[in-house]
């Protein structure tokens, strides 16, 4: 043999030496070794094995995701209530009423207790006075403007900043592997569409979630979309599966919540041949986030604990299963 082809040779033959190791990065270094580690790599492997008994075609991996409370934090309230009061506080000036009607009466004393106690009606009264009236480009800029100079009671960092870095960590193997992730949740699609791609890298017409209804108008050659002050889609509970029929178009392989308010969807993705996973966010962290489960007035989970063992979803204990919560802060 020549000797300039000596060092090729020998490459080749460390190369194919036992014993030797290399090493490889690791797509989930947020996440601890452990059972829930294990079970997801699991998973993304056999189904993205060719020839294997479980292998999914790329045109069927589709995984859902809830958003609040699964892949940014929603204590001590939604984040998108908390927008919601922000813009009351903004518009009171013009609604002198506000100060003897409820929830806004509460609402503008402080009193955030009151304004949750004042149940589905009395929130609905909020989003929908402070989301309406206002063309959806006009309600864009105003949530990216909010996103950008509001911050979190607990750690003073903009909202979009508490997004997990283990499920961005997810997201983003998942994609590596073929899979088309979109978001399902029961906030607002027009509240989360102008943030959610730089934050978890999925685009807008990926996102799936309650919606108002919208109305056309066009005056001159300018046409534009109003938001009015009615429901029109809720994508929460039951409504969850029905989201996903309607614009996905496929069932799930993958589903990860974090409440009651995803059991639907868990059922719905995993009640089906072939091989599934769902997955549920236990926040257990009350030292870098909370602890909470089923007792708590947001994310509340109780049936979808009790109904995960025996559905043999995978429960992530936010405190033992990753050792980051959340991304550096920007400077």
């Amino acid at each position: 043999m020549s000797r300039k082809f000596l060092p090729l040779f020998l490459l080749l033959a460390l190369l194919a030496a036992p014993g030797l190791v290399f090493a490889q990065v690791d797509p989930l270094p947020s996440w601890n070794d452990g059972a829930a580690k294990a079970a997801i790599t699991d998973f993304v492997n056999r189904t993205t094995m060719e020839g294997g008994a479980d292998y999914v075609a790329p045109a069927e991996r589709i995984a859902v995701f809830d958003n609040d409370g699964t892949l940014w934090s929603e204590q001590p309230m939604y984040f998108q209530l908390a927008f919601a009061i922000d813009r009351v506080k903004a518009m009171a000036p013009g609604h002198p009423e506000w100060k003897d009607t409820e929830p806004f009466k509460s609402l503008l004393a402080g009193d955030i207790k009151g304004v949750l106690t004042s149940g589905e009606k009395g929130l609905g009264e909020i989003i929908a006075v402070t989301h309406a009236g206002m063309t959806t480009q006009e309600f864009a800029d105003t949530v990216r403007e909010w996103m950008a100079t509001a911050r979190h009671p607990k750690f003073g960092r903009p909202y979009n900043e508490l997004i997990y870095r283990p499920m961005v960590e997810l997201l983003s193997y998942m994609r590596a592997n073929g899979f088309k992730t979109f978001i399902v949740s029961g906030g607002g699609v027009e509240f989360m569409r102008p943030w959610v791609e730089a934050a978890y890298g999925i685009p807008p017409e990926q996102v799936v979630g309650s919606s108002g209804v919208v109305t056309y108008k066009l005056e001159g050659d300018k046409p534009s979309l109003t938001k009015e002050a009615k429901i029109e889609f809720v994508d929460d509970g039951p409504g969850k599966p029905v989201g996903i029929n309607r614009f996905i178009g496929r069932r799930p392989l993958f589903a990860a919540g974090n409440s009651d308010g995803d059991l639907q969807m868990l059922q719905w993705t995993t009640l089906n041949e072939g091989l599934r996973f769902g997955l549920i966010v236990h926040h257990t962290d009350a030292e870098r986030e909370w602890a909470y489960d089923r007792q708590s007035h947001v994310g509340k989970l109780d049936k979808a604990l009790d109904e995960a063992g025996s559905r043999g979803w995978i429960v992530v204990d936010m405190k033992s299963d990753w050792n980051t919560i959340y991304p550096p802060e920007k400077k």
